[in-house]
């Protein structure tokens, strides 16, 4: 017989279960040695910047990247940055929100909700704003730019990529780190970049590729930032690119308020929770926490130059 909740009674295992998945998880044990949190989202996470600086610096997650996605994102990254002594902004137009600028969503194909199409004049624009964010000295890199064949279909692609480059060049002209994001597009992004020529500091996000192209990214210096998912049953994929990535060549992440890392799958992810993510890395690398930690804070205060 299924459960039932009364008026005064405890609710439902089932109930509770699904409730639990708003309650933040709790402090982990705070790391010996301080790190950063490469890429977050603050202003999708509940609560105060203050609180959530706070919470981390507890937990010894010092210094946070904050990530652009779109205009009012990115405006709002330099703002933060500029308040705040432990954040630094990056500013882009995701690979999603470019197509979106230029043909708008009026039958919902991105599936974010409708939106008037602006054309390439718009786009334009909007590079423009980007390229002028790019150059505050709290913005240590653009991004988070790349492809993503995941969510935008054909009728976006020369949009997204032609966003792309000009993202690149933005990156290359300010010295700036370019923070890639790549969903289901590996070939076509390490196509553009070549194509293009690289800047000197590239990090892929929310590293998402096999050991192979792991090696790849390797070879030509690029970083790669791990987020909560390495630690997700299915993502031995994950793992074993982590394996083989160069100590000095990896970092951490949350992508919070996204991917929150096992045993908390599904509940609000934020940048306290970064120890989490490290130790099973550092699990993963048979390294030990510490060493993995020594080696991620100075590769991220190396690829965003602070």
């Amino acid at each position: 017989m299924a459960a039932t909740a009364s008026n005064n009674g405890p609710v439902s295992g089932e109930r509770k279960k699904n409730d639990d998945k708003d309650v933040p998880p709790p402090l982990p044990e705070p790391l010996n040695v301080p790190v950063a949190d490469s890429h977050t989202h603050l202003d999708m996470q509940a609560g105060t910047v203050e609180d959530a600086l706070a919470k981390a610096a507890s937990v010894g997650v010092t210094t946070v990247i904050q990530v652009g996605c779109d205009l009012a994102g990115s405006r709002w990254a330099a703002e933060t940055a500029a308040a705040h002594d432990a954040v630094w902004a990056t500013v882009a137009l995701h690979p999603n929100e470019a197509p979106r600028i230029v043909l708008g969503d009026p039958d919902g194909w991105s599936r974010q909700g409708a939106r008037t199409p602006g054309g390439d004049a718009a786009l334009d624009a909007a590079l423009a704003e980007i390229d002028a964010l790019a150059a505050l000295p709290q913005v240590r890199g653009v991004g988070e730019t790349g492809l993503d064949h995941f969510r935008t279909g054909p009728e976006g692609m020369a949009a997204q990529e032609h966003s792309f480059r000009r993202h690149i060049d933005i990156a290359k002209r300010h010295g700036k780190a370019l923070v890639i994001h790549d969903r289901d597009a590996h070939d076509d992004v390490l196509r553009v970049l070549a194509e293009e020529g690289a800047p000197e500091t590239v990090v892929f996000h929310c590293f998402s590729g096999d050991a192979e192209m792991a090696k790849v990214c390797a070879e030509r210096g690029y970083y790669m930032s791990f987020a909560g998912n390495v630690t997700f049953k299915n993502a031995r994929h994950l793992r074993e690119a982590l394996a083989v990535a160069p100590l000095e060549r990896v970092l951490v992440e949350t992508d919070a308020p996204f991917l929150t890392p096992m045993p908390y799958r599904g509940r609000p992810n934020a940048p306290y929770l970064i120890p989490v993510t490290l130790r099973a890395m550092a699990e993963t690398k048979r390294v030990d926490e510490d060493a993995l930690a020594t080696a991620v804070a100075a590769n991220t205060a190396r690829a965003f130059g602070y």
